[in-house]
C-alpha cells in the first residue's frame, strides 16, 4: 500500500462518522491523517485507512480562540 493510499478518506465515511464522545462532526485532517472533533478538543487517529474511534486513542488538541 503506497502512502497516497494510507492518507486518504472515502468521504462518504466521513458523512456519517461522528465523535464518540460529544456525537458532533468530525473534520479530516488529511497532512496529520486524523479526524478532528473540535467540540470535543480531540483528534482520533487514522491507521491503515482505518479511524481508530476511542476517546483513550485520541490526542487532545488546542482549541481555536
Amino acid at each position: 500500500m503506497s502512502e497516497t493510499d494510507t492518507k486518504t478518506l472515502d468521504p462518504r465515511l466521513l458523512e456519517i462518522l461522528v465523535c464518540p464522545l460529544t456525537k458532533g462532526p468530525l473534520e479530516y485532517d488529511r497532512d496529520a491523517n486524523e479526524l478532528i472533533s473540535r467540540s470535543a478538543g480531540l483528534a482520533y487517529p487514522i491507521r491503515n485507512g482505518i479511524p481508530i474511534m476511542l476517546v483513550d486513542e485520541a490526542r487532545q488538541i488546542e482549541a481555536k480562540p
